[in-house]
């Protein structure tokens, strides 16, 4: 995996193609004060990394920029728990984002971060064009001020209960309560209180600035009537947009007293900074800066870059509204997004993941747990929830992966393979054979049918970002590929029709070669693993570009490899989780630390017992 995020560019970095379809791909930038779980890894980076993977496949010209977060209030807050400095707590949770999405195999050209001298020229840059083309404006606003803590209080060290009638959330923040989703002022919450000392603040006033959005309204809904049927936007994302349009824009304050953000170059505001939503979605363009000095081909560039974005709805507003607002209020002619997929939320068992409570798997956990990071992927994005809510369970993820994973997948795999590799006379001494006649052979005309539409379909649901519906596609082909096998009884045509036999081999060790290349988006260690068990170097593998051929190719899978072709050592691609195991995670992630660590003690206990009793019985 590439990492640039240190330096300004890199040696050879991709550039937009003239004449090629040149896509770039953003995830919501993680907040960095907080290890990632599931659900954030799901809604964003490892969906963004699927679809980029998938452009690769394609021969798209594409590059993937993501990093953490680092601005705002959470830093600070984070920074008063740990007792360290904003500027640490960014270092240690940025190397801890790292090396999950590392372990995820995510494959981000740039992995970056906000707190960079790029990110504050950038961010300043913009706002100047802001303030030049009469977008701003100057105005006095209330906000809560703890006198104990004697500062005002940014949104996030204020809670208290949302004012909307049909929520009352007890635990909104000031900026936005987490149940209904509503965006906030601080100053709407009923009994607020400060974070920091639980003291009731007082309101006073203090001088902001604010985006006119009322004013860049026409710009902002002929954008969206326009990219949102172009860009074949989620059905989440066009409700939610629409909601904030219907309920009318206001104008929103981008400055905030604070002292760990952007500083705003204005005489009269030098001891603000920027608000971490104006300044966030600008993170995209300062960390393409760190990855190419050539960042504007990329980002001023709308006739030949598609830009594609991933996140959780949450975000929505940020990257529909406010986001373009910002870009259009500057007259230059930026990369407008063309499509964004927005997904509902990923719960765990029975409720939220929660760090605080250490309920759920967070991403270090993951890799504790000696899964393969393919299977959690695998399972993810089986579960993504695409168009509503889904639940991560134990259970689920083992029937997953015992049934189709194991049982389906690394079973037809196998079989084939094992096959091949025995001695001749029971098998074909790894050699593949040729397999004249299979274009006319029933049985494999039939399977070929099925898969050229299966190849179509699966290009057709990645080209919508329907992610999890090709990935069931691509496990269909599996499926067909077991089912080909059992119809042909090639065990039997061995001794009886080898011609057949030969055929029926070839086809689908091709069907092997073909699902580890329409699988590597989603499991790209499994497609590595399939290629060196074949003993296909992976800058061989198949490639879905319009101009290799290899489309057409996938109208007949005998011909992907070729007769003669000594493929390597077959091993089991996918272990079998028991249920001991299952029981033993969901009382490891069930609860708080102090929590588990009795739930495993008696968890342990209960064991011995039923050792003892099974030993009284004998």
């Amino acid at each position: 995996m590439a990492d640039h995020s240190g330096g300004r560019g890199v040696k050879n970095p991709n550039l937009p193609i003239p004449g090629k379809r040149n896509i770039l791909v953003t995830s919501a930038l993680p907040y960095v004060n907080n290890v990632p779980h599931l659900g954030n890894i799901i809604g964003s980076v490892l969906s963004a990394d699927v679809f980029a993977r998938y452009c690769r496949l394609r021969g798209y010209n594409v590059i993937y920029i993501c990093g953490t977060d680092e601005y705002g209030t959470a830093t600070e807050t984070k920074a008063m728990e740990e007792k360290s400095t904003p500027q640490q707590i960014c270092d240690k949770y940025h190397a801890i984002h790292k090396e999950v999405y590392d372990w995820f195999n995510i494959s981000f050209d740039e992995f970056g971060r906000t707190s960079t001298p790029q990110q504050t020229e950038i961010c300043q840059a913009i706002f100047t064009r802001l303030m030049e083309n009469n977008w701003l404006s100057d105005n006095t606003m209330q906000q809560l001020y703890c006198e104990k803590c004697n500062r005002f209080l940014a949104d996030r060290l204020v809670e208290g209960t949302c004012p909307m009638l049909d929520c009352n959330y007890d635990s909104a923040r000031g900026d936005q309560c987490e149940k209904c989703g509503k965006l906030l002022n601080p100053t709407e919450l009923k009994d607020p209180k400060c974070k920091v000392c639980q003291t009731t603040p007082q309101i006073r006033d203090t001088d902001h600035l604010f985006l006119e959005l009322p004013l860049l309204k026409d710009k902002l809904e002929e954008y969206i009537s326009n990219m949102s049927v172009a860009g074949s936007w989620s059905q989440n994302a066009i409700q939610a947009t629409y909601a904030w349009l219907k309920e009318g824009l206001k104008a929103r304050c981008i400055t905030r007293d604070l002292k760990w953000g952007v500083p705003v170059p204005h005489e009269k505001f030098k001891d603000k900074v920027f608000y971490v939503w104006f300044d966030a979605p600008i993170g995209y363009v300062s960390i393409t800066s760190c990855y190419t000095s050539d960042w504007e081909k990329w980002w001023k560039n709308p006739e030949n870059v598609e830009l594609y974005q991933f996140m959780g709805k949450d975000n929505v507003p940020f990257h529909t509204v406010m986001f373009p607002s910002t870009l259009l209020g500057t007259g230059e002619n930026w990369t407008m997004m063309k499509s964004i997929s927005v997904t509902e939320y990923l719960n765990y068992e029975s409720g939220k993941f929660s760090k605080s409570k250490g309920i759920g798997v967070f991403g270090n956990d993951a890799k504790d747990t000696n899964i393969p990071s393919e299977v959690w992927r695998y399972y993810l994005l089986t579960n993504r929830p695409e168009v509503s809510d889904t639940l991560f369970t134990w259970v689920d993820l083992q029937a997953k992966l015992n049934s189709e994973l194991l049982n389906n997948l690394g079973n037809f795999i196998n079989r084939v393979l094992s096959f091949i590799t025995k001695p001749q006379g029971i098998g074909y001494g790894s050699i593949i054979p040729d397999s004249p006649g299979a274009e006319v052979h029933p049985l494999t005309k039939t399977l070929a049918e099925k898969i050229s539409k299966f190849v179509d379909q699966y290009i057709e649901a990645m080209e919508k970002v329907k992610l999890k519906q090709a990935l069931k596609i691509g496990m269909s082909i599996s499926s067909e590929g077991n089912a080909y096998l059992q119809e042909s009884q090639f065990w039997k045509l061995y001794k009886q029709d080898q011609d057949s036999c030969n055929i029926v081999i070839r086809t689908s060790v091709g069907l092997v070669f073909l699902l580890a290349c329409l699988l590597e988006p989603f499991m790209p260690s499994f497609s590595l693993k399939v290629l060196k068990q074949l003993d296909i170097p992976p800058e061989n593998q198949l490639s879905l570009s319009n101009e290799s051929g290899d489309l057409e190719r996938a109208r007949k899978p005998w011909e992907f490899i070729s007769a003669g072709h000594k493929i390597g050592t077959p091993e089991p691609l996918f272990k079998e989780l028991k249920d001991e195991a299952v029981e033993l995670f969901r009382t490891k992630f069930a609860g708080s630390q102090a929590e588990r660590i009795v739930k495993l003690e008696e968890a342990n206990e209960a064991s011995k017992m039923a050792e003892q009793l099974a030993k009284t019985k004998i």
